[in-house]
């Protein structure tokens, strides 16, 4: 038995699955998890390797080259990159998207421990990293003090970390940019010679004294007692009464040749929020974890901390992640709420009928809860792409329900009891509903096979879709019929009085059908005429592609900014801080809409995930900007984008800038073409990337232009004379060691104090290491325990060397980064790149040229959406032979696709909207909306031919009577995606090119499509009257028996 006989003879049962359904669905959506993306696991890993003290060059010689070598020949392994900086390396892994990231884990783990016997010995051990969205931090606080600055770091651990961390959901808590406590012992190296003792002796007299050791067990009488011999400081005050010796019979304690301070570690990275002095406070969550449900707890329990804290620690918020998914999810759900209210209004407006409108509108809720089952079973969250692939689908759920239901209302007009209709009505047309539902999820489902960020961002959304439209087809071919048959009645006329609007709108409905005849028959006997003129129409259109703008994927205005400026190399911090407070008051005192300004100069020792996002440097400044909400000013982030580069640009000492409205920030935020310059030597890159640059800011609308590796920075090199060395009995290494411990410190005990562990740093007192002459008679103790000046081993030279070295595929690359400008097209930025490139003149066979950055993303992206176009086309096509039993008819149909395209063109050039992937993505989604308009059309006039009808009026009857139902389910789309296409809330700039694109190619394919696809369908029938039995006669020619009257089947 069929379903929608069983659904119709079982009512209640019907009613029950459903209910059921409904209720799952509602369960699921109550325990879904919220965030603003799906789960991402990009196949990205990043090693990071921290050697204090070192500048670029080593970092690239001594540790970025050899773990190179040995993270080569990690498996799966697509593009390495890494960067040099004074301190640190970093080194990013790209894997096919395949690639099985856990292994791929151990391989760099296991490279790693292979290249350790080859780095310094003294390097901290490399850590490794893989990157999700989890890691984006959810909460971002800006955190101020006065008196309590110095200890700042402590109380927050103690007050206020402890109890963030208990959340459930959060993964880690993360201050930057906060003081934190040390001890150092600064020595005076006079003295140190009048007492003949060495910093090393004291570092380790320090360790041996900081120590409690375990010795043994005692037994006395009853009793067994363990001994211990305590050594640990309790105070650090204690350090300073260290007993180091004797001399003459007096007592050498520590104090007697150093000063001893307990205080904060001099600050290398500075931070500042609003004037105010303090650090950030980053919060992210787990990966399963529900971001908005974190966020709020977290500031809960900042709340309760705040009453615990000093009153002069202020917290205000830079970043509010989770307030941004709320206002995009809410916005997305009214998008949802108005397209449903469009949908049932075009239903009505067609129908008429109040229990038909009330069937149709039951398949919407259905329909989409469906999706909310999906994503509970898969462990997926409610996001911005699950509710946009929502909003998408719901113009499509009615669809099916409207052919069936129409179908049935004919039979109960004609006089049939509506449980018979019912049965009847669904019969005729099931086949063909399926087939529709079947095209469009050939255009769907390839997106759920897409890799790479395509495949990230759009493969729940084909898996949405699909889910929905199928579940919309099992109800309009079960619940459909079941309700018409309980719910419709044989009379339900509208009398004048009471519903005259809708008369009035039936009778214009029916000039429309008659006047569309009219044309159709018109058309049929000037098909050629039309045929070609239609074709004149693509043509043209495609002339006009040249003018359609390009770029990768919308920006969203989220009410941040960073800012990256770049002051002259080799400067010292002071000087750096003192231009950011300059442009910190000038900004404050000229863009009100500015709430919070974040700065940060200097740079970091150790590795952090900070070091991934910014660069970092003493004449470095990035700064995070948070403006008033979208809702409260008039001009929107670009627009004070523009303002705060006029600002950079007016202060002489910043050299280059960036600014970045995403919400990532740092270098991971921005859109921008880089021209890649591959080759060794410094000199020819450098000069290569200055001439670019300069050409680069010629280009209209080309901002932020920034050269990736910054100018030479004096530093002082020790050149030592190895004959001298082994005179002495010295090597290279010892005499660094030497030289390190006096000016960084050395470093191998720690203070403890409350269950945290504070560094000892033992080195010379900053009078002592500041200056040429001072370093040059650092004493060394040489292999025959004579002491020796560091001059008489060498020389020290000034030598400028390089802030940071970038490599690619284990090659030195410096790039150029250019950054379009509000309302400029990336390709557009990339196409002048390009010419740059081609005018170039002295390029070194040993230097090659590239285009990357976003634009190469992009283009990675399109060549995705292409493949996905192709095999889409051939899908459908499939499906529609396979209906027709024909290899004409469906592309006759198909002859609508490409004036969806036209349509889309059209539309996004008089909305001046890029084609960005986003765009794209709903052009290629046209290929199954706009068939389904022909399949209607060309089956019905198939209907009819096999009636007996002859050709031109089988084709008229067929469009007059399709008209109609084309209508109603082209306007339930076009509505359907019409709030999509005019929001103005947050995240809308995502999904507004898809929304112009889809209504763009379904106004402009609808109508063509009933005027092309008669047209070309008579011109490819030849005879113009034969039916369908006699095509089937003349294939079965070679039976000479065959009677098609006899033979055929009866209808």
């Amino acid at each position: 038995m069929s379903i929608y006989n069983t659904a119709v003879n079982k009512p209640i049962s019907t009613l029950m699955v459903f209910i059921a359904i409904m209720v799952l669905g509602v369960a699921s959506y109550i325990q879904l998890p919220v965030d603003q993306y799906p789960k991402m696991d990009p196949p990205y890993l990043t090693v990071m390797a921290t050697y204090p003290g070192a500048n670029a060059s080593d970092i690239e010689e001594n540790v970025t080259k050899i773990l190179e070598d040995q993270l080569n020949s990690v498996d799966n392994l697509k593009e390495m990159t890494s960067t040099s900086y004074d301190n640190l390396g970093v080194i990013s892994l790209e894997f096919e998207w395949e690639a099985n990231l856990d292994e791929a884990s151990n391989d760099v783990r296991d490279a790693v421990d292979k290249a350790m016997q080859n780095l310094p010995d003294d390097i901290d051990r490399p850590t490794i990293m893989r990157f999700n969205t989890s890691m984006m931090p959810i909460l971002i606080y800006a955190v101020t003090a006065d008196q309590s600055y110095p200890g700042i770091d402590k109380i927050l651990d103690d007050k206020l970390i402890t109890r963030l961390n208990r959340v459930d959901g959060v993964a880690s808590v993360i201050v930057a940019g906060a003081p934190e406590r040390v001890v150092y012992v600064d020595l005076d190296p006079n003295k140190l010679d009048a007492y003949n003792l060495t910093l090393e002796q004291i570092g380790n007299k320090i360790l041996a004294e900081n120590k409690d050791v375990s010795s043994g067990n005692v037994k006395m009488g009853l009793m067994d007692y363990a001994l211990r011999v305590e050594g640990e400081f309790a105070e650090s005050d204690q350090i300073k009464n260290i007993v180091l010796g004797t001399q003459n019979n007096k007592t050498i304690y520590l104090h007697d040749v150093a000063v001893v301070r307990d205080t904060i570690k001099d600050i290398t990275l500075e931070q500042t929020i609003n004037r105010g002095r303090g650090g950030v406070l980053m919060i992210t969550k787990q990966t399963d974890a529900n971001a908005v449900a974190v966020a709020k707890e977290a500031k809960k329990q900042l709340e309760l901390a705040m009453k615990e804290l000093p009153t002069d620690i202020n917290f205000q918020i830079i970043s509010d992640n989770s307030d941004f998914i709320v206002k995009s999810i809410n916005n997305l759900q009214e998008t949802l709420m108005y397209a449903s209210i469009f949908v049932v209004l075009v239903v009505f407006l067609f129908l008429g009928r109040w229990r038909a409108t009330f069937i149709i509108a039951l398949t919407i809720p259905i329909s989409l809860i469906v999706a909310f089952i999906y994503l509970f079973a898969t462990g997926e969250s409610l996001n911005v792409i699950s509710l946009s692939s929502l909003s998408i689908a719901i113009g499509m759920v009615v669809d099916d329900a409207i052919v069936v239901l129409e179908n049935v209302t004919k039979h109960i007009d004609r006089g049939s009891r509506p449980r018979e209709a019912a049965k009847y009505g669904t019969n005729e047309v099931w086949l063909s509903v399926i087939v529709t539902t079947l095209v469009t999820v050939a255009v769907f489902f390839p997106l759920t096979l897409v890799t790479g960020m395509t495949g990230i961002l759009f493969k729940q959304l084909g898996w949405i879709v699909c889910i929905t439209v199928c579940t919309s087809t099992l109800t309009a071919i079960s619940l459909t019929p079941m309700l018409c048959s309980q719910l419709m009645r044989i009379q339900e006329k509208t009398s004048n009085s009471k519903f005259s609007f809708y008369n009035f709108v039936s009778r214009q409905l029916d000039r429309l059908d008659s006047g569309y005849e009219r044309l159709i028959r018109w058309v049929l006997h000037h098909k050629t005429f039309v045929i070609c003129f239609m074709t004149a129409i693509f043509l043209g259109s495609c002339s006009l592609t040249r003018f359609i703008k390009t770029d990768f994927m919308p920006q969203n205005d989220q009410s941040n900014m960073t800012v990256y400026a770049k002051m002259q190399s080799g400067q010292r911090v002071e000087e750096t801080k003192r231009v950011a407070l300059q442009i910190d008051s000038m900004i404050r005192a000229d863009i009100p809409e500015i709430t919070i300004i974040n700065l940060s100069y200097g740079s970091e020792e150790e590795a952090s995930f900070a070091s991934m996002m910014n660069s970092t440097g003493n004449n470095i400044l990035n700064m995070r900007l948070r403006t008033v909400d979208i809702k409260d000013r008039e001009r929107s982030i670009f627009v004070i984008a523009d303002q705060v580069r006029s600002i950079l640009k007016s202060f002489p000492d910043v050299l280059q800038y960036t600014v970045s409205t995403s919400s990532s920030g740092g270098s991971m935020g921005s859109n921008s073409v880089d021209i890649e310059i591959m080759g060794h030597d410094f000199n020819t890159t450098t000069r290569l990337a200055q001439d670019i640059a300069v050409k680069a800011r010629q280009i209209p609308g080309a901002e932020d232009i920034k050269i990736s590796r910054d100018d030479d920075k004096a530093e002082l090199q020790i050149a030592l004379d190895q004959d001298k060395l082994a005179r002495h009995g010295l090597t290279t290494s010892e005499v660094g060691s030497y030289v390190r411990n006096r000016i960084y410190g050395f470093r191998n005990s720690k203070f403890k104090e409350d269950g945290e562990e504070y560094d000892i740093i033992v080195r010379l007192d900053e009078k002592y290491r500041s200056s040429l002459t001072e370093i040059e008679n650092i004493l060394i103790i040489d292999g025959h325990g004579e002491k020796i000046r560091l001059k008489e081993l060498g020389e020290i030279k000034e030598y400028f060397s390089p802030p940071n070295i970038e490599r690619k595929s284990k090659q030195r690359i410096l790039k150029v980064s250019i950054t379009p400008a509000a309302g400029v097209a990336l390709g557009d930025i990339a196409q002048a790149s390009q010419q740059i490139i081609d005018n170039l003149e002295d390029v070194p066979q040993d230097v090659s040229l590239y285009i990357g950055g976003n634009y190469e993303d992009q283009q990675e992206s399109f060549s995705s959406l292409i493949w996905l176009l192709l095999l889409s086309l051939m899908l459908v096509y499939i499906v529609m032979a396979a209906q027709f039993e024909s290899f004409k008819m469906p592309f006759i149909i198909m002859l609508a696709i490409p004036f969806a395209f036209t349509g889309v063109i059209l539309a996004l050039l008089l909305t001046n909207t890029t084609l960005s992937i986003v765009a794209a993505l709903g052009a290629i989604m046209l290929v199954g909306i706009v068939t389904k308009n022909g399949i209607v059309l060309i089956d019905f006039i198939n209907l009819m031919r096999e009636r007996g009808i002859r050709l031109y009026d089988a084709i008229a009857q067929a469009c007059r009577s399709r008209l109609r139902p084309v209508l109603m389910t082209s306007l339930t789309t076009i509505l359907g995606m019409v709030p999509m296409a005019i929001s103005a809330g947050e995240g809308s700039e995502t999904w507004r090119p898809m929304g112009i694109a889809v209504i763009g190619g379904m106004v402009f394919s609808t109508i063509i499509t009933m005027i092309i696809v008669p047209a070309v369908y008579a011109a490819m029938d030849k005879s113009g009257s034969r039916d369908k039995k006699k095509a089937l006669a003349k294939e079965f020619k070679f039976m000479k028996d065959f009677d098609p009257e006899k033979d055929l089947p009866k209808k």
